[in-house]
């Protein structure tokens, strides 16, 4: 049975409640806070990425950052309004080594993405999207297994049983670790190619409706 539209919004807001008392795996105890999704929660799209990075930690939003711009201008190109979308990562607290006066980002281990799954699990039950944008290895992994491999499968569309279609792509972080390098362009090109794809999901929704 359908969740009430009218209830998704306070569902989110009390999981979020929920979450920033998460204690599951350590990864809390050196982090500033818990970076819960945001957007809108009737999105016919979800956003998903790895883990909040340093300006997210700080002020406690999902891709606000860097690599958050370069995700507002991949949408952008690709005719997708962030907006209409939720936003959202695989892992909830940021995790760091600190290097001199810097917090450098350190990938989530196996049994920190599983411990944040819950979150990630009620998050997609609630906004009941019609498509998730997987945005790189962890977030793909997190919902496809640990044999999903970014370099195979990115651009095609995957489906497990219980969620909706998945479109696995670059994590935006990838594409600013490019930038004025070789291969820049062509990563973007394909990045907003991938989104394109799942905006397509978009269209289907409207018409079924």
């Amino acid at each position: 049975m359908k969740k009430p539209r009218a209830n998704r919004a306070s569902t989110l807001e009390r999981l979020r409640e929920e979450a920033a008392g998460c204690r599951d795996c350590p990864l809390w105890e050196h982090a500033t806070q818990t970076v819960f999704g945001e957007g809108d929660a009737h999105a016919k799209m979800m956003l998903v990425g790895e883990q909040p990075g340093d300006a997210e930690d700080r002020a406690g939003h999902p891709f606000i950052g860097p690599a958050g711009r370069i995700l507002d201008a991949a949408l952008a190109d690709a005719g997708i309004d962030r907006d209409a979308t939720y936003v959202t990562n695989a892992v909830k607290h940021f995790k760091w080594e600190p290097r001199g006066k810097r917090r450098l980002h350190k990938t989530p281990a196996q049994r920190e993405i599983d411990a944040c799954r819950q979150w990630l699990e009620r998050e997609i039950g609630t906004v009941r999207p019609a498509v998730i944008v997987c945005l790189g290895a962890t977030a793909a992994k997190s919902l496809l297994g640990p044999a999903f491999r970014i370099t195979r499968q990115r651009g095609k569309v995957q489906r497990r049983e219980g969620l909706p279609d998945l479109v696995p792509t670059f994590h935006p972080s990838y594409l600013l670790r490019l930038k004025d390098r070789p291969g820049e362009e062509e990563a973007h090109r394909q990045f907003v190619a991938d989104l394109r794809i799942a905006a397509r999901y978009l269209l289907q929704d409207e018409s079924d409706r």
